[in-house]
């Protein structure tokens, strides 16, 4: 009952009271941004949901368009903004995701959306973390993030869809919180961003 019904009802309450509360700091964080990125506040992706189904996920742009002398961007260490890096950190880049899940797009808490190429890349196992909405946060966020590697990462999104409920979900939430305050893991070592997958690591 819960995973059919009371989880969207959760997220649909959750996500709308908290976007309200967090307008303020929405706001202050987007103007900031657009200074930082020439009028380009914001990230918009496309990523497979639920089923496989494409949506664009939207995020605070926490790096900018800056490219080399051959017109090739420049390594993500180098485009991430002093804003960025403490948007990022601080995890405030995910506020945006709440209009994804006031949408429908996307949970509260669930596999997080990734690129839409891995979709190939998955084994029949991995895939199943599809069965489920992709989540701001999620059980792989809260036993290593981007700190583990992709086949962990994977195993521990399956075991969440084989395990959803209300008291999964709330210990996910609070050790969200625990990760945030702490800034744990947000990075993969000596990276800006996360490897890409490749289909074996």
């Amino acid at each position: 009952m819960y995973k059919h019904f009371f989880k969207r009802a959760l997220d649909l309450s959750v996500a709308l009271i908290g976007f309200i509360i967090a307008f303020p700091l929405f706001l202050l964080i987007t103007i900031g941004l657009a200074f930082a990125n020439n009028g380009r506040p914001f990230f918009f992706q496309r990523r497979p949901g639920r089923h496989n189904r494409i949506f664009s996920i939207i995020k605070f742009k926490t790096m900018n368009d800056k490219k080399d002398a051959s017109g090739n961007l420049l390594p993500d260490a180098d485009r991430l903004t002093p804003i960025g890096a403490f948007v990022r950190k601080t995890s405030l880049d995910e506020i945006p995701q709440l209009l994804n899940v006031i949408k429908g797009d996307m949970s509260l808490i669930g596999p997080r959306p990734l690129l839409v190429q891995y979709l190939d890349l998955y084994s029949p196992t991995q895939l199943r973390r599809h069965e489920v909405r992709p989540g701001i946060t999620g059980w792989a966020q809260v036993n290593g993030r981007n700190a583990i590697s992709w086949s962990k990462k994977f195993e521990l999104d399956v075991w969440y869809v084989d395990n959803i409920s209300f008291r999964t979900d709330f210990k996910i939430l609070l050790l969200t919180i625990k990760k945030v305050i702490r800034s744990e893991d947000i990075n993969q070592t000596g990276q800006a961003t996360t490897k890409p997958f490749n289909g074996s690591n």
